[in-house]
């Protein structure tokens, strides 16, 4: 069992124990979340979708107009370094990215110095224990900001949705704008119905999921049609089968919403289809952690 103490983070170009990692109080992601950030899965030593979650946190970066802290091959040698130090074969590793430490002032500081900090955990994602049975959703009001396409580090509305869907016992909150359906906190929203996925289209409004890509994928290998249009508040419980995807957990079924079932109340066909295909297809994935 890995403790703070013998658990290495990586802060700023060293590999550090946890216990020891640290950033200034001036730095720019404390003072104002002026950062971003991207989660990629490990699944038998592999990465899952590394090289579409780089491409994001650059058009992430992009958009703040903050540039990379690292080249792209250096910052992907430093986060398979991270996962072996740490022992992580499934799980996830967390990168962030923020406009480094200035003094206190809203506008851009004239000389940048990023920060870049990264941490490693081991965690059930094939065997996740809310896909067997289903999970449950709540809905809150979306209260984000405009710009929900950059993965920003600025997260409070989120944990305040998140936060109301634990004292609900709920996995996944999801985001109501007027009478549609975002996303979820954390995840992208698909339903299924007539034999067909429907989902938000991109823009500003949903981030730009990667975990949504690979379904796109998976479900036209298998034929399915996909409608890319907000779903309307009034459609869910009216739902074939509902589902979430996200980078650690894949393709997740939401069988309760607001404590009414959807359908059968159990994880249905094609979502359970499409997980399975899911999971095959990152085992026969990425190129594997050296050894």
């Amino acid at each position: 069992m890995f403790t703070l103490m013998t658990r290495i983070a990586f802060v700023n170009g060293a590999f550090v124990p946890e216990a020891q990692a640290t950033v200034s109080i001036f730095d720019r992601g404390f003072l104002f979340a002026d950062g971003v950030y991207e989660v990629i899965a490990l699944v038998d030593g592999r990465f899952v979708d590394d090289g579409p979650h780089l491409d994001r946190l650059d058009r992430s970066l992009h958009e703040i107009r903050l540039a990379s802290p690292m080249p792209r091959p250096d910052l992907h040698r430093m986060l398979l370094e991270l996962a072996l130090r740490n022992g992580v074969t499934e799980g996830l590793v967390y990168l962030q990215v923020t406009r480094g430490a200035a003094e206190r002032d809203f506008a851009f500081p004239a000389v940048q110095v990023p920060t870049i900090i990264a941490y490693a955990r081991s965690l059930a994602v094939i065997e996740h224990p809310r896909a067997v049975a289903g999970a449950a959703a709540i809905t809150v009001p979306d209260q984000r900001w405009a710009r929900r396409d950059i993965k920003s580090i600025a997260l409070l509305p989120q944990v305040l949705a998140k936060q109301a869907a634990r004292e609900a016992d709920a996995f996944e909150a999801l985001m109501v704008e007027g009478e549609h359906l975002t996303e979820g906190g954390a995840a992208t929203l698909f339903m299924v119905k007539d034999g067909m996925l429907v989902t938000h289209a991109l823009g500003t409004e949903v981030l730009p999921g990667i975990t949504r890509e690979r379904t796109f994928a998976l479900a036209a290998a298998r034929h399915i049609a996909i409608i890319e249009r907000s779903i309307a508040s009034a459609e869910l419980h009216g739902a074939d089968e509902l589902f979430l995807t996200a980078a650690t957990a894949f393709v997740m079924p939401i069988v309760r919403v607001d404590g009414i079932a959807i359908a059968s109340g159990s994880p249905g066909t094609v979502t359970m289809q499409l997980r399975g295909d899911y999971i095959a297809s990152v085992r026969n994935g990425a190129a594997a952690l050296p050894v």
